[in-house]
């Protein structure tokens, strides 16, 4: 089991930028973000391994959004800036079973954490 804790949500106008936390209670090979809307579907943001494959990313924060992760404190970060209304939602952290060392692809994450809500005004 991986049990995993968010931090840094909280409300921002749009145009701004927040930096979400994630420490995972032990190491995952892929760690990722992903983001439930009102009414709308849980959505995989990013992922990032901890190898030398780039991260990935949803086509909607790509170019705004980066993930990172520092291996040595299981923890991973999602730096978010210039921020959109469309935006706001509660935002979780992700993990892989601890013996996966293939693709940190949407389907391989298998913990979730408890997610941290973020909200943008207009």
């Amino acid at each position: 089991l991986v049990s995993l804790v968010e931090s840094g949500g909280g409300s921002v106008q749009a145009g701004g930028s927040l930096k979400l936390s994630c420490v995972a209670s032990r190491y995952s090979y892929c760690l990722g973000w992903f983001r439930q809307a009102p009414e709308k579907e849980r959505e995989h943001l990013a992922g990032i391994s901890a190898g030398t494959a780039p991260a990935v990313y949803a086509d909607s924060v790509k170019g705004r959004f980066t993930i990172s992760r520092d291996n040595a404190a299981n923890t991973v970060y999602l730096q978010m800036n210039s921020l959109k209304p469309e935006d706001t939602g509660l935002y979780y952290c992700a993990a892989v079973a601890p013996e996966w060392g293939g693709r940190c692809t949407e389907d391989a994450f298998r913990y979730w954490g408890q997610g941290t809500e973020v909200t943008v005004s207009s």
